[in-house]
């Protein structure tokens, strides 16, 4: 089943400026219709919570409140544990990348060996499955 981009909402959880930027960038020029971005832990559950998106793509070392925090406040919220989370992150270590799936992340990219094409192709993957 097909889903229109132009309805999907994605929030960017990075604290790295130049990559949050490229990310929402090349996510717009794909065709996604809304992208927010969050620099913090504490802001993405803030947005999360405002915005309802329809997947997060989430860092795991965040400012104020890291992203298996994140995630253990999303998987306590009966709503929001429904909305699909990617991490994309720098920890490649088997037992990060298996805690964070225990804490409901669909999928786990590790930041050193991806391409935007790669992170892109995910995200609809994601969003197929959930639609």
């Amino acid at each position: 089943m097909a889903i229109d981009l132009s309805k999907q909402s994605i929030l960017v959880v990075e604290d790295e400026s130049f990559l949050s930027k490229v990310l929402a960038e090349r996510l717009e020029d794909e065709g996604f219709g809304h992208i927010d971005v969050a620099g913090n832990g504490e802001e993405a559950l803030a947005m999360i919570k405002n915005h309802n998106p329809n997947i997060v793509l989430l860092d795991m070392i965040l400012p104020k409140m890291n992203g298996f925090e994140v995630l253990e406040v999303l998987q306590a919220d009966s709503k929001l544990k429904k909305i699909p989370v990617l991490v994309l992150s720098n920890l490649g270590q088997d037992q990060d990348i298996e805690q964070a799936k225990k804490l409901g992340a669909r999928d786990y990219i590790v930041k050193s060996n991806f391409s935007l094409q790669k992170v892109v192709e995910k995200i609809m993957s994601i969003l197929e499955e959930h639609a």
